[in-house]
């Protein structure tokens, strides 16, 4: 009987190779635990107001132009898009070539990439912690956090940054022993800079500030700084070619209003205190905010170790940032997630790591059973007892309260599978959400655009001007109809009955009060009424 001995560099390559093969195991189950999360019922419910209107506006428009015409993106009425850079937009538009224009090819391309960043977060994980566990922890939980998922699967641009960014950190831990990964440093970076302009410049502060504290040689390697500058040249390019056809109206749009003006005045009235990003993080981070100081105090006290830099530089340096901005919205707070998974991660580590029968700490089992006797109070609401039951959001509540009761119990006796259940539950239940008609909850802030774009498509003509009674603009409802539908006041709605053949779209109030001579009606939908006035 032949026997095989492994001694020394055998030894080593075959441990080597046992390991590269669990973590390709390991980012292949992430990768489909993430696709199916991120993209099932993805085109089931339309596009809501605001960033998704505005993007697949762009985006049909881009698609329906020439090829030399995708440098300088248009909106409806081939008015320039100065906003942001068009990557996404293009991304989308090149689905839309392939399969056609509707809410699914609109939220693929960010929805895809947003799953690409659980394997890269669990990546990352590999590179800074000294065990696998962490690392796993940490992407499993950044997998079930709620606003990364429900906003990387909107046709937005936010969910595909944290992804770039997750990507230039990954290339800036290889860089430590590989120079050649600064390379990609630059190209994520790039990235995020022809996504979303100078935020590019924000995320890059952070990942050099990291370098200071941590490994300050790199900053004096001519390789980084090539490699950022590489990444950096289409994203030159681009802007002077803003700049070259559109001139000071560009700077002063793109660069000015959208870009530094957010930093110390409102825009759009979106002005808030400075703890608005914290109440976000405590509103939507549960469970894992049970274990979130835990986790920030052992890694302040472990702050020599590179895992406990990139953290306390990552979350610490950009919430700083964001909160002291004068413009808040809520997605601005997406790439902090990343870094609070990781200290979560790092905390849920350290549980899993305890002897049986652990002792777990009391706070933390006091709060899954409160989260279990509210989820279960919440899911009885919604039940048949009610006057208006609601079957879907039941079962979701049930999902999470029969998860929080199995956790709590499992906790007290000490027993660390509780984690597990604590992470394949909540995944249970998301998949759950994302299959109700209630994962875009916006939607039920107005009224239903489908059926009024419908009714604008089918009664006016093409490339016409309607004018509305409602209170604001709705870029859905411009996408969907394919028409410009503009808010107007009162007076501003007789001044436009007076204009040749206009087409207005009313509520019955306004309708009544305006008492329009000539009128002629064109259909009703939602509870608003077209009308244009009868030159007969």
């Amino acid at each position: 009987m032949r026997r095989w001995i492994l001694t020394g560099d055998n030894a080593k390559n075959w441990k080597s190779q046992l390991h590269s093969r669990v973590d390709r195991l390991w980012i292949g189950a992430l990768l489909l635990a993430a696709l199916l999360l991120y993209t099932v019922n993805l085109g089931s419910l339309p596009l809501r107001d605001w960033d998704e209107g505005t993007v697949a506006q762009v985006a049909r428009e881009i698609w329906r132009s020439p090829i030399s015409n995708w440098l300088h993106p248009t909106t409806l009425g081939g008015e320039p898009y100065l906003n942001k850079p068009p990557l996404i937009h293009w991304l989308i538009a090149l689905t839309y070539a392939i399969g056609g224009v509707n809410e699914w090819t609109s939220r693929l391309p960010g929805a895809l990439l947003t799953a690409l960043g659980i394997p890269i977060l669990y990546s990352i994980g590999r590179e800074i912690f000294h065990y696998r566990t962490p690392a796993i922890f940490s992407a499993l939980v950044y997998l079930v956090m709620l606003p990364v998922l429900r906003h990387g699967r909107l046709a937005m641009l936010d969910g595909a940054v944290v992804s770039f960014f997750l990507f230039t950190v990954w290339c800036l831990l290889r860089s430590r022993r590989n120079l050649r990964y600064c390379l990609g440093v630059g190209i994520g970076l790039g990235l995020i800079g022809l996504t979303k302009g100078m935020v590019g410049l924000l995320l890059g502060a952070i990942a050099l500030l990291f370098l200071f504290w941590d490994t300050p040689r790199l900053l004096s390697s001519w390789y980084l700084w090539g490699g950022i500058a590489i990444g950096s040249l289409p994203v030159a390019a681009w802007y002077a070619a803003q700049w070259w056809q559109y001139g000071h109206q560009f700077t002063d749009r793109a660069v000015v209003d959208q870009s530094l003006s957010r930093i110390w005045q409102a825009v759009e009235n979106h002005q808030h205190p400075p703890w608005f990003y914290l109440l976000e993080i405590l509103k939507y981070c549960f469970p894992w905010l049970i274990f979130l100081p835990s986790g920030l105090l052992y890694t302040w006290k472990h702050r020599n170790w590179s895992w406990a830099k990139l953290i306390l530089v990552w979350a610490g340096g950009y919430l700083l940032a964001i909160s002291l901005m004068g413009t808040k919205l809520p997605w601005y707070v997406l790439p902090i997630y990343p870094a609070i998974a990781l200290a979560v991660g790092v905390q849920l580590d350290r549980f899993w790591q305890q002897p049986y029968p652990a002792k777990y700490p009391r706070y933390a089992i006091a709060f899954l059973t409160l989260l279990a006797v509210v989820t279960w109070a919440a899911s009885l609401y919604y039940s048949p007892w009610n006057t208006d039951p609601d079957w879907e959001l039941q079962w979701i509540l049930a999902a999470v309260a029969g998860t929080m009761t199995l956790s709590a119990w499992l906790a007290v006796r000490g027993e660390r599978q509780f984690l597990a259940v604590l992470l394949w539950g909540m995944y249970v239940a998301l998949l759950l959400f994302m299959t109700s008609h209630h994962w875009v909850w916006e939607l039920a802030e107005a009224y239903r655009v489908k059926p009024v774009a419908a009714l604008i498509q089918a009664r006016t003509p093409p490339d016409r001007e309607i004018y509305t009674s409602f209170a604001y603009n709705r870029p859905s409802l411009d996408f969907y109809s394919d028409r410009r539908v503009i808010s107007s006041n009162f007076n501003q709605l007789q001044q436009r009955w007076q204009q040749p053949q206009p087409y207005l779209l009313l509520d019955r109030p306004t309708l009544e009060r305006l008492q329009l001579p000539s009128i002629e009606f064109l259909g009703q939908a939602s509870g608003w009424t077209l009308v244009t006035r009868d030159e007969s």
